[in-house]
Order: C-alpha cells, then sequence, then structure tokens
C-alpha cells in the first residue's frame, strides 16, 4: 500500500478544492506543518552550532539557573500538550486504518508538532540556563504562528459540521487553547523581563542559594523534568561511586531549608499563637496550630499529588479490563466509521476501544502515577525535616533559658531531654510524612470500592467488607506489637544498663572475679527480653501473613460467591483480573492504616511532651516583686539572641601583650572599698516552693582579689558561686554587679535589648569565666576546650598549659592537643580532667573568675604549681577578680578576702587577720588543720598515680578510639588489606564499597543452624509457587467461562450454563494452601531472627567477658556498647522483617517475569536491556544510599551530644555569656544532619522514579506483546490479563527490592562488627594445677616472694617492672611509693596476673601464681581500687554478691569501714538500694563501702591502691588505726599516695621507672639523709 500525504484514493476528497482551498482538509493539515518546520529550522542551528562552538558554557555552573516567569507553568503546558499530540498521533493511526490507503496527514502534523514541542522545551531550558531571554522571540513567533494555525482547523472543522462527538474535533479545540496559553505565557516573559521592545531591560540575579558555589543540594532550583525525575542527582550518585560521600561533597543547605530559617517561622507562628491565646500560652493545641501555620502549605501541595497518584492508580485495572474486554471479542472488527473530508473520524469511544491505545494510555498513567507518588513523598518528607530542624533548635533556645533548679531537682533530666531531641522530634517529622495519607486513603478506599462494584456488581461489596472487617484485627496486631516493643526496649534498656555497669567495672570484677555473676545476670535479663522478642516476633509475623493473606482471602470470597450466587452475571478474564488488581489497590490503605494511626498517637504525645518542656520554669522569672517586666522581656530576649548572634563574625580579641597589664586602670586604688560583687540579704532557694538552700547571705567580693571561699562538704559554697551567677531562685536581697568591671573583654557584645531582658541585679554581669566544681568538657579536641571559642594565642596558651601542668599528658595523647576528648572527657582522668577546665578559665579574657574547687582531683605537686603559676601569677597579680572555693587550708595566707562557710550560712567574712581576731577558735582550728594536711574532701580519680603503663594505656585507647570512631570504614579499609595491595586504591576501593558483604550474610544465615535455614528457603518458594498457581487457575477458569459461553449457541440457557463449582473448589483448596504458606513463611523468617540474634549474643557476652584487660583499655567503652545497643536492636527487630521484606520482593519480581516470558516469549528480547538498565542503576544506588545513610547517623550522634553536653554545662555556657555560640553552633549541626537526610530522600526518590519507569516499560512492552501475540496465536484472554496482572506487579516491587537490598547491606555492618568482636582472644583462665592440688584455704599465711619480676601491658609495649625482687613475711604491712609513673600500680596488678609477666615469677605460700586457675587465684586475694565502683542494687549485693556471708560478717566489715552508722540511717539498711555507679553516696562513702568490700573476703593479702585518697583526714586516721588491728594477722600491701599514710608500715618500698629503688623500714629510710623516701616526706609536708 503506497504511502501519499493526502492518500492516493483515487475517490478521495484530498485534492479537491471546489469550496476554497482552506477547505480542504489535507491543505489545512499541511499548513499545521509549516510553524513546526520553520521552529525545527530556526532552533537547530542556535542549539547545535551556537552552544556547540561555545562548548565550555554547555556546562555553565548553576549560579545561572535563572527561572524565567512562568517557567513551571510553561513546563506543566509543555507535559499536557505532548500527551494531548501523543492522542492526536494514535488517533490519526487509528482512523487511517479503516481507510484503504494511507492518509499521512492524519498524523503526520501531530508527528513534526511533538518534534517541535520537545525542541522548544530544549530551546527554552538552554536559553534559561544560560540567561540570554532575546533568543526567546523564536519561539514567540512559534506559539502564534501554530495558535493561527489550529485556530483556522478549529473553525473549518466547525463550519463543515465536525462536533464533540468526533475526538479529533475535541483534540484540535485543546491544542488552540493549549497554543494560546503557551502564547501568554511568552508574552508574560516579554512583559517582565522587557528583553525586547522596551528600551531598559530589567535585570535579575539569580538566587542568593546559588551564588554560593557550596549549595549542592539543587532541587528547589532546577527545571520541573529534573525535579519530577531528580536528574540533577545523576552526577552527584555517579561520583559517589567514585569516592565516598562526606559533608563536604553535599555542601551547605539552600536558605530555605535551614534550620534558622524555619525556627524563624515556627517562632513566628508561635508568637502569633501566643498573642491570640494570651490567657494560657503553650498547651498542646496552640502548638498544633503554629506547626501547622508555619508547614501546613507544603502539606496541602503533597497531599493532592498523593490524591492525583492515587486516582491514576485505578487507570492500571480499567485499561486492563479493556485490553482483556477486547481481545475476548470474537468481532474484531468496528461498525462503519463517520467521514468527513473524504477520511473517517472516530469517537473517543471508538478510539479507547482499541487495545493498542489503551496499552500507551495505561503506560504514560504509570508514569504519571508514579512520578505524583514520589513528588507527595518528598514534599512530604522535606517538610518534616524542614519542621524537625525548627523544633530542634526551638528546644535548644529554650534549653539555654532553662531554670537550672528543674535540671537539678531532677525535674527535667538531661536523658529527657535528649528524648524530645532524639525521638519525639523524629515522631513529629514521621507524622507529617505519614500526614497526606490521612485524606488520601479515604479518596482511595470510596473510588475503589465504586469501580469494584462497577465491575462485579453487588459482589464486590462482600469483598470490601471482608477487608474492612479485617482492618481492626490488623489495627488490633499493630496496638500488641507496639506493646510487644515497648516491652522489649524496658528489657534492653536494663541490659544495657547491666552490661554498662559490667564494663564500667570490669576491672574490679576481673579482680575478684565475679565476671560470671554480672555474666549471669546479663544472660537473665537478655532471656527476659528474648520472651518479649518472641512475642514482637510473633506478632511481626502475624502482620506480614495478613498483609499477604488478606487480598487473597477477599479475592476468593468474593469469586466464590460471584459465580455461585450471581451466575448470570458473567464471569470473563476481564471482570477477573481487573477486580484482581482493584484488591490489591484496596489493601495498600488498610496496611497504611495501622502504621499512619501509630504514628499519629505518637505524635500527639510528643506534642503534649513539647508542650510540657515548653511551658517549664526558665531562669530570671523571678517570684518577687519585679516579675511582670521580667516576664514581657523574655520572649523578645529569646527571639533576639539566635537571630543576632547568627551571621555575626566572632569578636577580635585582644592580644597576649596586654595579658600581663590588662584592667588595670579600672582597678587602682581598690584595696577593699571598691567591691566586684556585693550579696545584700540574700535568701536563695534551689525549689521554688522549698526551704532556702543559702540564707542571710550578706557579701562582698573585693574587685582585682583573691577571695576564698571555705567551709564543710555542703555548707553550700557551689551554690553560692551559682547563686552569684544567677542560677538560683531568689527568695529574696540583692544581687549587685559593680557595672565598672569592663565587658567589652568577653568578647560579646551585649546589646541593649539583651540587658532589658535580663533581669535588674544581673543586668550589668558580663563573662565570669566559670570552672565548676564537675569539670565540663566539650567533646572537641584539648585545644578547643582550652581555648573555648577565643582566639588562639600561642604565648599565653603555652604558658596557661604550663601553670595547669599539662604538658606531660598532652605529650602522652596520640595526636598532642589535638586529640579528640570523648564525650564529657570520658578518655581522660579526674585530673585531667579538672586542670583542662581550669585552664579555659585563665585563658578567656574575662575580668572575674569563679573556680569551685579546683584542686580536688590533683596531688599535691600540681596543687601547689597551679596555685603559684596558674591563681596567684595569672589571676591575682593580673588584678582579675578570683573567687576560689576550696578545701586546701593551707592556701588561705594567699587570700585577700576570706569567706567561710557553714550550714548555707556565712560564718566568717575578712582577711585572714580580721578573723585571727575576730574568730580565734576558727582561725587555731584552720592552722591546725593547715599544719597537718591538706584536705581533700570531694575527690576524684586521681591521673597522676597512675604509671607510665597506664599512660601509655591511655595512649593506647586513644589511638584505638581513633580506629573505632568510624566502625564501617575500618571495615572497608581492613577488607581492603586483605584483598589487596598494589592495585590502585582509589578504584579498589569503589570496587570493595560496591560489591555485597557476603560474608556477613553467610555469618547471619549460618547462625540460624542447619535445620532452619532449608526451611526458611523452602516455604519462600512454595508460598510463591502456590500464589502463581492460583493465578493460572483463575486465567484457566475464566478463559474457559467465556469460551464455553461463546462456543455453546444454547436456545434454553438453562441447560448449558458453565459449571463453576469444579474449578470454584481448585480455587479455593489452592488458596487457602497460600494463606497457610504466607503464615509459615512468616512464621520461619521471624524465628531465624530469633535464633540468630539468639547466638549472636550469648557468643559476644562470652567473647567480651573473658577479653583480656588489655582489651577494655585499648577498646573505648562507647563502641563496645554500641554493639550491645544499636547493633542487637538491628539484629533483633530490624533484621528478620528487612530479610522478609527481601525475599518476597525479590521473588515476586522473579516470579512476575517468569510468568510474562512464559505467556509472551517474545518478552524476554527487551528483559535483557531493561535488567541490564536495573543492575546499574541498582549498583549505584546502594553505594550512595550506604554513605548517605552512614552520613546520616553520623551527623546526628554530635548533634544529640550537643544537647547532652549544653544541658550538663548549661551553667558554665551561661556563666560565660556563651549562649549564642552554641546556638550558632546548633544551627550548624541541624544543618548537616538535615542536609543528609534530603539528600537520602532524594537519592531514595531518584531510584525509586527510575525503577517505577523501568516497571512502566515492563508493562507497555508485556502488553503490546500479548495484544500481537494474542491478535496473531489466539492466546487465550486470561492468560493476557495473568500477564498484565503479573507485569504491574513488577513496578510495585522493583523498588521495593533495590531498597531492602540496600537496608540489608547497612544492616549487615552490625553482624560484620559484631563478628569482629568475636575474633577477640581470651584471658588463658585454665591453671596447670587442678583444683584438688590446691590447698582449699590457700593463701593461708599470706608470705609473697617476687622473684626476678618484670611485667609489661602487651607484647608490643616495653616493660613496667623491670627485674623486681622482694620477700614480703606473713603479716606484714608494706607501703609502697613513688612518682607518678614509676610502677606503683602495676605492682598490685601483677598479683592478680592482669599484666603480662613475661620473665620471673610471683610465689604466694610455696604456690607460683602463674599455675593456678586466674579464678581460683583472683578470688582468694583481695584489692581495692583508687577509683570507688559501686554497682547498682542493694548494699548487701555491693559486699557480697556471691551471698557466701552472714548478716552479721557484712556489719562487721561495715563497722570496721565507719558505715554502720550511715547504712542503719537508710531504709532496709543492708538491702537499702544503691544507684548506678553509687551516686546516692558520697565519694568518700563509695571509697568507704570498698574497703568493706575488701573487709568481707576474709584474704590473707590485701592490696590497698591508693584506696583512701577520697576520704577526708579525720576517717582516714580511724581507718588507718583500723586496718592496723582488723589485719594485724594479714598481709597488707599500701600503694600511697600521699606518702604519711605509710610511715606506720612495717616496711616501705620506693619505686622509680619500674624498679625498686629503697626497700627498708620508715624510720630507718627517715634518718637517711639522701634517701628518696625522706625527700618525699619532706614534700609532702
Amino acid at each position: 500500500m503506497s504511502l501519499a500525504f493526502c492518500g492516493n484514493d483515487n475517490t478521495s476528497l484530498a485534492y479537491n478544492v471546489d469550496k476554497g482551498v482552506l477547505n480542504n482538509g489535507c491543505f489545512v493539515d499541511a499548513l499545521n506543518v509549516v510553524p513546526h518546520v520553520f521552529l525545527l529550522f530556526i532552533t537547530f542551528p542556535i542549539l547545535f552550532i551556537g552552544w556547540g562552538s561555545q562548548s565550555s558554557k554547555v556546562h555553565i555552573h548553576h549560579s545561572t539557573w535563572l527561572h524565567f516567569p512562568g517557567h513551571n507553568l510553561r513546563w506543566i503546558l509543555t507535559f499536557i500538550l505532548l500527551f494531548v499530540l501523543v492522542c492526536e498521533i494514535a488517533e490519526g493511526i487509528v482512523s487511517d486504518g479503516f481507510s484503504k490507503t494511507h492518509h499521512l496527514h492524519l498524523y503526520m502534523p501531530a508527528v513534526m508538532a511533538f518534534l517541535a514541542a520537545v525542541t522548544s522545551i530544549v530551546y527554552y531550558h538552554n536559553i534559561e540556563t544560560s540567561n540570554f531571554p532575546k533568543l526567546l522571540i523564536a519561539l514567540l513567533v512559534y506559539w502564534m504562528l501554530t495558535f493561527i494555525t489550529k485556530t483556522i482547523k478549529f473553525f473549518k472543522f466547525c463550519d463543515n459540521g465536525v462536533g464533540f462527538n468526533q475526538l479529533r474535533f475535541c483534540l484540535t479545540g485543546l491544542l488552540a487553547i493549549l497554543y494560546g496559553m503557551l502564547l501568554a505565557v511568552e508574552i508574560n516573559v516579554i512583559r517582565l523581563r522587557r528583553y525586547v521592545f522596551y528600551k531598559y531591560p530589567k535585570e535579575v540575579k539569580p538566587p542568593e542559594d546559588l551564588q554560593d558555589l557550596g549549595v549542592r543540594f539543587l532541587q528547589p532550583f532546577v527545571n520541573l523534568l529534573s525535579k519530577g525525575t531528580y536528574w540533577w542527582m545523576n552526577t552527584f550518585i555517579k561520583t559517589a561511586h567514585k569516592k565516598p560521600i562526606d559533608l563536604k561533597a553535599i555542601g551547605k543547605l539552600p536558605i530555605a531549608m535551614r534550620a534558622i530559617t524555619n525556627y524563624i517561622l515556627l517562632n513566628e507562628a508561635f508568637e502569633a499563637q501566643k498573642s491570640k491565646s494570651s490567657p494560657c500560652p503553650g498547651g498542646s493545641k496552640s502548638i498544633w496550630y503554629a506547626l501547622c501555620q508555619a508547614f501546613g502549605r507544603p502539606l496541602i501541595l503533597s497531599s493532592i499529588f498523593r490524591i492525583l497518584a492515587d486516582i491514576l492508580g485505578f487507570a492500571g485495572p480499567l485499561c486492563i479490563s479493556g485490553i482483556v474486554h477486547h481481545i475476548s471479542l470474537e468481532n474484531k472488527t468496528f461498525h462503519p466509521r463517520v467521514i468527513f473530508f473524504g477520511v473517517s473520524f472516530i469517537s473517543s469511544q471508538e478510539f479507547l476501544a482499541n487495545a493498542y491505545v489503551l496499552a500507551v494510555l495505561l503506560f504514560f498513567a504509570l508514569l504519571l502515577q508514579r512520578t505524583f507518588l514520589q513528588a507527595s513523598y518528598y514534599v512530604a518528607i522535606e517538610t518534616g525535616i524542614n519542621l524537625r530542624g525548627a523544633i530542634q533548635t526551638k528546644i535548644y533556645s529554650k534549653i539555654m533559658h532553662l531554670s537550672t533548679s528543674n535540671m537539678s531537682m531532677g525535674e527535667m533530666t538531661s536523658g529527657q531531654i535528649c528524648n524530645l531531641v532524639a525521638i519525639d522530634t523524629n515522631q513529629m517529622m514521621w507524622f507529617f510524612f505519614l500526614c497526606p495519607n490521612l485524606w488520601a486513603m479515604p479518596v482511595q478506599i470510596i473510588i475503589g470500592v465504586i469501580l469494584l462494584y462497577y465491575i462485579l456488581g453487588i459482589s464486590a461489596f462482600i469483598g470490601a467488607a471482608v477487608i474492612i472487617v479485617l482492618a481492626p484485627v490488623q489495627y488490633f496486631v499493630a496496638t500488641k506489637l507496639s506493646q510487644a516493643q515497648r516491652s522489649t526496649l524496658e528489657y534492653s534498656n536494663e541490659r544495657l544498663k547491666k552490661t554498662n555497669e559490667m564494663l564500667r567495672g570490669i576491672k574490679l570484677l576481673k579482680l575478684y572475679s565475679w565476671e560470671h555473676i554480672f555474666h549471669g545476670s546479663v544472660e537473665e535479663t537478655r532471656q527476659k527480653e528474648m520472651t518479649s522478642l518472641k512475642a514482637f516476633a510473633l506478632y511481626t509475623s502475624i502482620s506480614i501473613f495478613m498483609n499477604a493473606a488478606i487480598p487473597m482471602a477477599a479475592v476468593l470470597i468474593t469469586f466464590v460467591v460471584h459465580v455461585h450466587l450471581l451466575s448470570h452475571d458473567d464471569f470473563s478474564p476481564a471482570v477477573a483480573f481487573a477486580s484482581l488488581s482493584l484488591f490489591h489497590i484496596l489493601v495498600t490503605p488498610l496496611f497504611l492504616l495501622s502504621s499512619v494511626v501509630r504514628s499519629t498517637v505518637k505524635a500527639l504525645v510528643s506534642v503534649q511532651k513539647l508542650s510540657e518542656f515548653f511551658s517549664s520554669e526558665e531562669i530570671g522569672e523571678e517570684t518577687d516583686k519585679c516579675q511582670p517586666s521580667i516576664k514581657a522581656g523574655i520572649p523578645n530576649k529569646y527571639q533576639a539572641v539566635p537571630l543576632k548572634v547568627v551571621n555575626r563574625k566572632r569578636p577580635v580579641r585582644e592580644d597576649w601583650n596586654r595579658f600581663g597589664c590588662h584592667q588595670q586602670g579600672a582597678n587602682n586604688g581598690s584595696e577593699g572599698n571598691e567591691f566586684c560583687i556585693k550579696i545584700t540579704n540574700g535568701f536563695f532557694t534551689w525549689t521554688p516552693d522549698g526551704s532556702p538552700t543559702l540564707s542571710n547571705i550578706d557579701i562582698r567580693i573585693p574587685q582585682g582579689q583573691l577571695t576564698m571561699i571555705v567551709g564543710q562538704v555542703g555548707c553550700g559554697k557551689s551554690s553560692l558561686l551559682l547563686a552569684t551567677l544567677g542560677e538560683m531562685q531568689k527568695i529574696s536581697g540583692d544581687v549587685y554587679w559593680n557595672s565598672s568591671v569592663p565587658d567589652s573583654e568577653t568578647g560579646e557584645d551585649v546589646s541593649p535589648e539583651k540587658e532589658t531582658a535580663v533581669d535588674a541585679e544581673i543586668r550589668r554581669r558580663g563573662a565570669v569565666a566559670y570552672a565548676s566544681q564537675k569539670p565540663w568538657l566539650l567533646n572537641a579536641t584539648v585545644e578547643e576546650n582550652i581555648t573555648f571559642e577565643s582566639s588562639f594565642n600561642k604565648q599565653k596558651y603555652k604558658a596557661i598549659i604550663d601553670a595547669c601542668s599539662l604538658q606531660p599528658d598532652i605529650d602522652i595523647l596520640p595526636h598532642g592537643d589535638q586529640t579528640q576528648i570523648g564525650e564529657r572527657g570520658i578518655n581522660l582522668s579526674g585530673g585531667q580532667r579538672q586542670r583542662i577546665s581550669v585552664a579555659r578559665a585563665l585563658y578567656q579574657q574575662t575580668s572575674v573568675v569563679f573556680l569551685d574547687d579546683p584542686f580536688s582531683a590533683l596531688d599535691i605537686h600540681l596543687s601547689d604549681h597551679l596555685m603559684q603559676e596558674g591563681i596567684l601569677k595569672m589571676l591575682r597579680d593580673n588584678k582579675r577578680t578570683t573567687v576560689l572555693v576550696t578545701h586546701k587550708l593551707q592556701y588561705l595566707p594567699h587570700a585577700d578576702w576570706i569567706i567561710a562557710m557553714k550550714d548555707g550560712t556565712i560564718q566568717r567574712e575578712g582577711t585572714l587577720k580580721d578573723i585571727q581576731i575576730s574568730d580565734p577558735e576558727l582561725y587555731e582550728h584552720w592552722k591546725t588543720l593547715m599544719n597537718r594536711q591538706d584536705q581533700e574532701l570531694e575527690k576524684e580519680i586521681i591521673i597522676d598515680s597512675k604509671t607510665t603503663g597506664e599512660r601509655k594505656n591511655i595512649k593506647r585507647s586513644m589511638y584505638s578510639r581513633d580506629a573505632f570512631l568510624g566502625d564501617d570504614e575500618e571495615d572497608e579499609v581492613e577488607e581492603l588489606s586483605e584483598s589487596d595491595d598494589d592495585d590502585d586504591n582509589l578504584s579498589s576501593l569503589s570496587h570493595q564499597r560496591a560489591k555485597l558483604p557476603w560474608k556477613a550474610c553467610g555469618k547471619y544465615l549460618s547462625s540460624a543452624g542447619f535445620l532452619l535455614l532449608p526451611l526458611l528457603v523452602f516455604s519462600q518458594f512454595l508460598k510463591h509457587s502456590v500464589m502463581v498457581a492460583i493465578d493460572f487457575w483463575l486465567a484457566k477458569w475464566t478463559s474457559d467461562a467465556i469460551g464455553n459461553a461463546s462456543a455453546t449457541n444454547c436456545v434454553r440457557g438453562q441447560d448449558c450454563r458453565f459449571d463453576h463449582s469444579s474449578y470454584s473448589m481448585v480455587f479455593s483448596i489452592l488458596s487457602c494452601f497460600g494463606i497457610i504458606m504466607c503464615l509459615a513463611s512468616s512464621i520461619a523468617v521471624e524465628w531465624t531472627g530469633l535464633r540468630v540474634a539468639k547466638k549472636l549474643h550469648t557468643s559476644l557476652l562470652n567473647a567480651i567477658i573473658l577479653a583480656p584487660m588489655r582489651f577494655f583499655e585499648t577498646t573505648p567503652l562507647g563502641s563496645i556498647l554500641n554493639r550491645f545497643s544499636a547493633d542487637f536492636n538491628t539484629i533483633d527487630q530490624h533484621m528478620p522483617a528487612t530479610l522478609e521484606c527481601l525475599s518476597r520482593s525479590t521473588l515476586l519480581c522473579v516470579s512476575a517475569l517468569a510468568v510474562i516470558s512464559f505467556v509472551t516469549p517474545i518478552f524476554m528480547i527487551s528483559l535483557v536491556p531493561l535488567a541490564i538498565i536495573c543492575y546499574f542503576i541498582q549498583k549505584y544506588f546502594r553505594v550512595a544510599s550506604r554513605d548517605l545513610q552512614q552520613l546520616e547517623d553520623s551527623t546526628q550522634l554530635p548533634l544529640l551530644s550537643h544537647f547532652s553536653e549544653t544541658v550538663e554545662g548549661l551553667t558554665t555556657i551561661r556563666a560565660f555569656r556563651y549562649e549564642g555560640r552554641f546556638q550558632q553552633k546548633l544551627l550548624e549541626l541541624t544543618d548537616s544532619n538535615n542536609i543528609a537526610s534530603l539528600f537520602l530522600t532524594a537519592a531514595n526518590r531518584w531510584l525509586e522514579v527510575r525503577m517505577e519507569y523501568i516497571g512502566a516499560c515492563v508493562v507497555l512492552v508485556a502488553a503490546v506483546a500479548s495484544i500481537m501475540d494474542s491478535l496473531a496465536n489466539e492466546l487465550s484472554p486470561g492468560l493476557v490479563g495473568l500477564g498484565l496482572i503479573y507485569a504491574l506487579m513488577v513496578s510495585n516491587y522493583l523498588n521495593w527490592m533495590v531498597r531492602n537490598l540496600s537496608d540489608m547491606e547497612i544492616q549487615l555492618g552490625a553482624v560484620k562488627r559484631i563478628n569482629g568482636l568475636l575474633k577477640t582472644e581470651p584471658e588463658n583462665y585454665k591453671g596447670l594445677l587442678s583444683p584438688s592440688q590446691i590447698p582449699q584455704n590457700w593463701p593461708e599465711s599470706g608470705e609473697i616472694q617476687i622473684q626476678n619480676l618484670s611485667v609489661r601491658y602487651d607484647s608490643t609495649l616495653k616493660p613496667v617492672l623491670k627485674h623486681v625482687n622482694a620477700h614480703i613475711t606473713p603479716g606484714q604491712k608494706i607501703g609502697i611509693c613513688g612518682r607518678t609513673g614509676s610502677g606503683k600500680s602495676s605492682f598490685s596488678l601483677a598479683f592478680f596476673r592482669m599484666v603480662d609477666t613475661f620473665q620471673g615469677r610471683i610465689i604466694i605460700d610455696g604456690i607460683d601464681i602463674a599455675k593456678l586457675p586466674l579464678q581460683t587465684l583472683r578470688s582468694r586475694l583481695s584489692i581495692i581500687l583508687q577509683d570507688p565502683i559501686l554497682f547498682s542494687g542493694t548494699i548487701r549485693f555491693n559486699l557480697d554478691p556471691e551471698n557466701k556471708c552472714t548478716d552479721s560478717m557484712l556489719w562487721e566489715a561495715l563497722e570496721i569501714a565507719q558505715l554502720k552508722p550511715v547504712v542503719k540511717a537508710l531504709p532496709g539498711g543492708i538491702d537499702a538500694s544503691v544507684t548506678e555507679g553509687g551516686e546516692n553516696f558520697s565519694v568518700g562513702q563509695r571509697q568507704l563501702f570498698c574497703l568493706a568490700r575488701a573487709f568481707v573476703r576474709k584474704s590473707s593479702i590485701l592490696i590497698m591502691d591508693e584506696a583512701t585518697a577520697s576520704i577526708d583526714m579525720a576517717t582516714e586516721n580511724i581507718l588507718q588505726r583500723v586496718v592496723m588491728t582488723a589485719f594485724d594477722d594479714r598481709t597488707v600491701v599500701t600503694i600511697a599516695h600521699r606518702v604519711h599514710t605509710i610511715l606506720n608500715a612495717d616496711m616501705v618500698i620506693v619505686m622509680k621507672r619500674g624498679a625498686i629503688m629503697e626497700y627498708d623500714k620508715p624510720e630507718l629510710l627517715l634518718e637517711q639523709e639522701n634517701s628518696m623516701f625522706a625527700s618525699y616526706v619532706q614534700a609532702d609536708k
């Protein structure tokens, strides 16, 4: 058949121009081609030559992306235009099929128009990105011409009687309107940009974000097509495959998404709510209103997208129904057409009766539906992320103004606040993400039921009823599931608490050989946790089962009812498969229902918590006369702080050369007559309704002088400092700060607004350098902790390091002062923490310095040095007002002013001379104590008793900490080093990153055991085979039914009605079996998960508890705890579900592709390219997704720790007046977390859009192939329906498969890390001697022989004890002393084989300890460590966890330890509870409990490692006597920190650098003038 533009039909009217040329249809169509040809000719040279010659400009930086006015409208109109043109092409081809010859003019102009439309948008995009609007003139001409030609065609149709019944008439009218609208858009661009016809064009700059090259998140700036398909992510995901993604790669957030922008939005909404509901601001209702006001608009957009996507989703079932219906019609010819202009015109019904047209429409509907769905998800998640950032900033702003009493009185713990940030803000985010479902689901359900009724008739309601009746059951299961999850969480928290205690006290447990007790205790809690995990697994499997079984049950009941009760209705493949598809759609919203309801409930609870938090008390809200004015000032202060401080540059600090002489002008001649702070008649309290903690306070602190505050423990010294800083609640009285104190040096500009906001007395307070009693450190480097945001001055920094004796400590750290200090200074000793805290106070250039007990954790040498070099030289000599709280009375003579406190009041105030005159008794008391010794009352761990070995330990632990900081990176590097050495590093790394962790996967599955694994695989395969069988049977049944109906032409219908009973019987049996298999497979998966979790936890706990002490010193505690917490949470709760999802989606895809290939083998040809594309997409996505997931997690940790850090150091931050800086830091941390989340979301959308499009291609290919097959080879309609249903399924499950694969890969990281710890070498617990060879009561006499002993901490380290020889006779009292690092503590550890003895031996009572089993050795000796460790539980448990002793023995031990009166006073006596870490006792009392613990164990050898360090003088003296008497017959080895404690010993060992320098009686050593011992005693006086 020959081709001709107007057709070569002789009878044709094609060439007839009698009625005028414009009345010839073919001529009008030819005229319509002209504008398109014009555009193609004009634009192609510009596109190719113009842009080609400036090839460098092709990739112009995105800062030139300027959207012209009407940008989005233009894109939307172009998309609609393209769709209408496709319809026009299709209509032309279908109409042409009815003519004898081909009439090209029916579809060729439309094809040209399609090409021109695509060209127009490409051309426009290029002009827009290069910002050259003059070239748009071509488009203006084009739109004008097309509009004119289409209008002519439309009017000619009207003249010739073509009407709305003809589809071509409607399409032409629609096109004329579209071209007209595009012309209007073009004219609008000229009107606004004035690029032509105006004298001065309008200059426009790109958005501010795009001028900043740091913004890489381009979603808000790109064009509509790129927005919808996430095309701009391509380059990002490609580069991610080459090198790992870090914060630098993802850049900054666009301004509109930054936390500060969203915080302002939210705050404005809050303020608007406050002004509306002035009687009671706060309340969860007003928070909801504020959130909706600030973030409601994008949610409406998301909901519109969602509803559009859901409506388009119904195109699937309808198109399937149409296609199968038309294939099953016997007569494939159509009725005669309407003829105009000599060609056929068809109506829209006839157009939609074509199966190929339906296939193409289905393809477009799928593309559009998926695009809308992903856009809805993206907008909702982006809104959720923005909202989370805003709420976190709001919470932080509130924290900055929280009343200290709220925190200290336990009304609000830092844990609760961190939960608000970590959990509740995320709940809100998820609620906003799921929010559009709330109104989209009802729409989906209603439309679904209406369509079912349209297809199936009344039986549709039965199926819908089944689904709706089972929905409450699902909800019930979901609530049970969340209950089980909650109880699991409680048990896992308890288990973690026990594990944490066990790990923190591991040294003590090993020394006392109590590991098995704690191991048992953790295992017992794990058993309880496993019980509730079983419930969790059961409900999860029921939930999975119901998701799969409900649609099967609904379909079964509906079809059986339909064929038996409503037998007059037809049961064709079209009906069956369309309704099957509808049931699948209907079930989705009902699955979502439970999670949406759960999320809503959680969000309501979270908002309630937030409203309680926002309405909690704030600092400065006094309850006295000036209350109203303050209350009014506070909101204004809050608004000012974040907005003012955010973008301000760091102020220029004073120079070091002024350090020595600054401020003197302010203070000359201020010897006592000028005060810096004055409190008159002050009464202060921590709780608003409680009794005053401080009463009758009348003090003045002289300016530029050293004031000391002394008094017993708990008399209110620290409270007095905090009261002056305004942290306590003032009942009455006044606090005056001298306004002449220069504020400029604080570096903060105190603006008038900020000033008026704070209450009257504290108004003029400048920044105060404050070192709190419990040192507060940042999770930053040592240097950053000392400079604390001030400018760095090397000379001054070195002087301060020296004054605080920090140089030796810095030298040990792996990166010197650039070493990261762990959270809360976890990797430093108490002394180091304290000195860094003091160094910070010294470094600041404030005129007032408060030091709260800075000497408590320092030994005598360090204290003296700090006092002389730091406090006296740097502070007092420079006339800085210094307030020092201390117990070291020997420093009193240095004080210019002394405040003595007692029981919350001021006992005396004045100079030392004044007190000598006014209260000689107090003076004498001080004098005796000063002469006797320094009192170190509340003492923490003393670093300086640590040996060199331990210093090296710290060094080692720091190095290993660095290694553990990035667990996953470490794993990758490890694998790398195993696999290859010489390869080019980067390419091999990217190869490694693209590989799946098969090893970890094997470990996970093999842990399930050899019985469960085959069961798991078999049940999954069987389930999917049965499901395919059900659908095949349905295809056969419906095809037979329709075949029977058409084959038999009966007169009396009754006789030959098709018998459905045998078919429905088989269908029912298969469906029931399928439902059973669903249950079996879901239980198998969960059961496997439980087995693995149980096995891995037991193995890990055993590996950890038996690991040598070295392991704990080199592995950060947090890292081990993370394995037990986060990793086990993943293995327990997430992995089974991910495994199930992965196997289900993979098998569904595989079975679907197999079915389609079976139905239409030709489909397999297209499968190859699609599979290749799929493979590459998943390969690139997995790497990027894993990196982004890790980045999101790693950016969340600093954010959460910043919150907990702030809460802990709130008083310090406020004293320094650093609120603004910390808020700025928070904004940075929040933004970096949010940008990682946004990129992760965009990456997920990127994948899903691509997978959905591939799915749509599969549907198109399958539909076209099966239609061709059916028309050519008589393929049964049932099989066509089956193929199409499965093709739709592929498009649904493809992206789930890749997403689950990616999740599985991330979760297998947990298994990998645990596997790494399982390889830890255990200690050698077995001995050479059997239990029978060891005497029952060994060691009886306590004789110790040390022969040529050399000890090291690890085979890779130098020895810490070298060739030590000593002989200790039974019952001797030995004192060991020596400088820091002399090996004292290593000496004590050698008795317990805690260190590696590589030479020599220790013989106790005739037995070499190396031959004893470890358990026996350690259980027969006693030691008291320098760090007092108590466990949560009862006092009885702490003294005797093995339950071997009677009450009387315990009371006796308590009496010896001077604790009997304390314990007697407690409720429950010996069974009184001890909180975690013994926090409910003072440090001194804890140390005494540790002594009692050693007394309970009646061993003949006791080692005391600086055990009295935290005990005051009086108690220590009593103890020394008691030890001498109670241990009269036992051998006692005392390691002394303060030499005077061992003056009464029988023998003294003086150590230096791991060797014994002196070994004699103390009195003999004292007589030798040049002995080291004598020099120590001299120094200690």
